[in-house]
């Protein structure tokens, strides 16, 4: 019986990566058809759609996938016609959110982010009212095990990047929003395949989320990202490892 219980608890596991799998190839796919629809179907005259290439490889996005999405835009057989939408607020604690939207039914999403805001504490802003708290940028990230801190800072001045954060997981790279594709262009040329290749927005400083607030804004978070029409969410907080510790094992 417990082996049995095990393979459940695995298959769940399984079942839930797959859907948040298939989820990010979504909103990766939407993303290319809009830049494709945006400007010329060729990456290679198309910042915008070399951009979100480079984002659905990073993903490991199947080839076949992105030029499905690329062919749809170019022969129009998709009639949705999306709006990018930025929706800003606060959460519990005082965290500054952005959350980015590319939608076919405004309505639905404005609804949908309204009541994750509403539900889990939060508070919804006019336009810009938070994204000045951050900065627009692109953001390459590496493993860990690609190389040195030295060893990356220098792949990443040769790239033209503007700033590497190294932890002990990651190499964190960032640069001006349209220089992203040939930063990282240039970083794989030297690194290999990046994780993550996207525009984010960067906190210029962050907040400290207490206890009491924590669990109620990772629930707002969590109900932001469930969302087809969200394509990232993006806050300025930090929880500490204790926090942390404790909400997992609660």
């Amino acid at each position: 019986m417990a082996g049995h219980s095990q393979f459940k608890n695995i298959m769940y596991r399984k079942g839930a990566q797959d859907k948040k799998r298939a989820k990010l190839f979504s909103r990766l796919s939407r993303e290319v058809t809009v830049a494709a629809r945006s400007g010329m179907a060729d990456p290679d005259m198309n910042p915008r759609l070399r951009s979100a290439v480079a984002a659905a490889r990073a993903a490991n996005m199947p080839k076949d996938n992105i030029e499905r999405a690329i062919k749809k835009a170019a022969g129009g057989e998709d009639e949705a016609n999306f709006e990018e939408i930025r929706y800003e607020g606060y959460g519990p604690g005082g965290a500054a959110i952005i959350v980015e939207t590319l939608t076919d039914n405004r309505n639905r999403t404005a609804s949908e982010v309204r009541t994750a805001f509403g539900k889990h504490g939060g508070s919804l802003g006019e336009s810009n009212s938070v994204s000045f708290l951050f900065d627009r940028v692109g953001q390459i990230v590496y493993d860990r095990e690609v190389g040195t801190n030295d060893e990356v800072f220098e792949a990443a001045v040769e790239a033209g990047a503007d700033n590497v954060e190294s932890s002990s997981e990651t190499h964190e790279i960032t640069c001006a929003p349209d220089d992203l594709a040939t930063v990282r262009e240039a970083l794989e040329a030297q690194l290999g395949p990046s994780r993550e290749a996207q525009l984010s927005w960067k906190p210029l400083s962050t907040v400290q989320i207490e206890e009491a607030d924590a669990d109620t804004l990772l629930k707002l978070l969590g109900a932001l990202d469930e969302s087809d029409d969200v394509q990232q969410v993006s806050a300025n907080f930090e929880i500490s490892d204790d926090v942390m510790t404790r909400l997992t094992a609660g």
